[in-house]
């Protein structure tokens, strides 16, 4: 089976909504620290926070995130 790679467009969305960190924190019901780690790449977000992610942007959930797989 191949490892994929799972990215996020969220900074980008988070900029062109006019939203802080701490803003999008607060709609989602996560702490900034998670949102800066998740935007980051460097944690990966629950199901149920990816949704309400991409719920906050009005936005389809591929729009948020998007996976690739590995070729190696």
């Amino acid at each position: 089976m191949k490892n994929g790679v799972v990215t996020n467009g969220i900074r980008a969305l988070r900029i062109e909504k006019g939203l802080t960190q701490q803003a999008l924190a607060g709609l989602v019901g996560a702490s900034r620290q998670t949102i800066i780690a998740v935007e980051a790449g460097k944690s990966a977000p629950s199901l149920e926070l990816a949704f309400r992610l991409a719920r906050a942007f009005e936005a389809p959930f591929e729009a948020v995130f998007q996976y690739r797989e590995n070729d190696g």
